[in-house]
């Protein structure tokens, strides 16, 4: 029983891995428009969202 909880989190933790990847590609082209566009608050809000992300992806990965 302790062995399929076991892969279950561990299915769990990488599904959510996954996810904050695409998030990432996501928020980094985001960024990129913001960017060419020279629009400031975007940027800024792009920058927060990638920082969360990252923190997410490094407590995920550890």
């Amino acid at each position: 029983m302790k062995q399929v909880v076991r892969g279950n989190q561990k299915f769990d933790k990488q599904k959510k891995i996954n996810i904050i990847r695409l998030e990432l590609d996501y928020e980094l082209a985001t960024l990129f428009d913001a960017m060419e566009e020279k629009n400031e608050d975007k940027k800024k809000q792009c920058i927060k969202k990638l920082e969360k992300l990252r923190n997410e992806w490094l407590r995920l990965t550890k």
